[in-house]
């Protein structure tokens, strides 16, 4: 009787061996395709909406701001109001909309990029069928990383040119250093994103569990919405406006600080319901005070992109950061490249 002949295994660099990988990987993103789609249709609706506001929508609000400023005094006369809510809500909605992708990114990156199916034991299956964590772990980013971006940025992108379209035709047009316009129209949102999705990765794993990585992930990305709004207006030097006792503080832009000056040049507060000298009680006091002037330190329109670059660069950093900082806290976590969760 002969010996059947032994199945050989492919070796390390035959054809079969390096298409499995390559298809464990594929499977892993087919996983999390219904969310890509979502996002996709979510990028494009939005765009539409602010190709919309930027296009007929201020064209036709610009055209009832120009009725209305022709009317007589008394106002008798004819304009369409309903063009001007309708851009007004339309210019906000669409912005906060922008401003809450980095959120939606997030609590994605954390219940159900990393934290489910660390949950559900399928990344353990994955590791065992060939695919190295360091290598799940890629390929689960390098997409999402690319669709966040592009997205982002293209909404960023259309948001500003749609406030410009309105710019000096439209009266109820946001100024730039609003909320809604200066963070939704610049790359600070995009980088944002992607430090959300950096965030939502590591708290995944550190978590492993859906729920617990959403909420996590929400308060992550609020952090880092408050920290870079309230760090922005010291990122770049200021602009500093002095104007007289009768004036008040002048400069517009983002404010940094405003107040008294005296004759020493020494800063004081500004006394409440004190803004400026037209008020004779308010005079006296500047009187007893020794105040000459008023200063404001602020940023005017010249410092929207070097305030916007320098603030994407440090959440850029963050996000880089916690990307490095989760690759660790992967390898820690993987007894081999083969195995589950030491």
């Amino acid at each position: 009787m002969t010996t059947p002949p032994r199945a050989t295994a492919p070796a390390p660099g035959a054809p079969g061996t390096q298409a499995a990988p390559a298809r464990r990987l594929r499977w892993l993103l087919r996983l999390h395709r219904p969310a890509l789609c979502v996002w996709t249709v979510l990028v494009v609706v939005l765009a539409a909406l602010l190709l919309w506001l930027g296009g007929p929508l201020t064209d036709a609000s610009a055209a009832a701001w120009n009725q209305y400023d022709a009317c007589p005094t008394t106002g008798a006369c004819g304009y369409d109001q309903e063009a001007i809510l309708l851009y007004k809500d339309v210019s906000l909605y669409t912005s906060l909309t922008v401003l809450t992708l980095p959120f939606l990114v997030a609590m994605w990156a954390g219940a159900s990029l990393i934290g489910r199916e660390l949950e559900s034991g399928t990344a353990r299956l994955a590791w065992t069928q060939g695919v190295s964590p360091t290598r799940w772990l890629t390929a689960k980013l390098a997409l999402p990383a690319a669709l966040v971006t592009v997205g982002t940025a293209l909404a960023a992108l259309l948001n500003r040119l749609a406030w410009t379209a309105g710019l000096g035709r439209v009266d109820t047009a946001k100024p730039w250093y609003s909320i809604e316009t200066f963070y939704a129209s610049g790359p600070v949102v995009v980088a944002v994103a992607l430090a959300g999705l950096a965030a939502g990765t590591l708290l995944g794993l550190l978590l492993r569990r859906s729920l617990a990585a959403l909420v996590g992930s929400v308060c992550a990305t609020a952090a880092l919405w408050a920290g870079i709004f309230m760090a922005l207006p010291h990122l770049w030097p200021t602009v500093t406006r002095v104007s007289s006792l009768r004036e008040g503080p002048s400069g517009s832009g983002i404010g940094v600080a405003e107040g008294l000056l005296t004759a020493d040049g020494d800063r004081l507060g500004i006394p409440r319901y004190c803004g400026s000298s037209i008020d004779p009680s308010c005079g006296a006091l500047f009187d007893r005070l020794d105040a000459v002037s008023f200063y404001r330190d602020y940023h005017p329109a010249s410092h929207y992109w070097p305030l916007q670059f320098v603030a994407s660069g440090i959440l850029l950093a963050v996000a880089v950061l916690l990307t490095v900082l989760t690759f660790r806290v992967l390898r820690h976590r993987t007894a081999d490249h083969r195995g589950g969760l030491a």
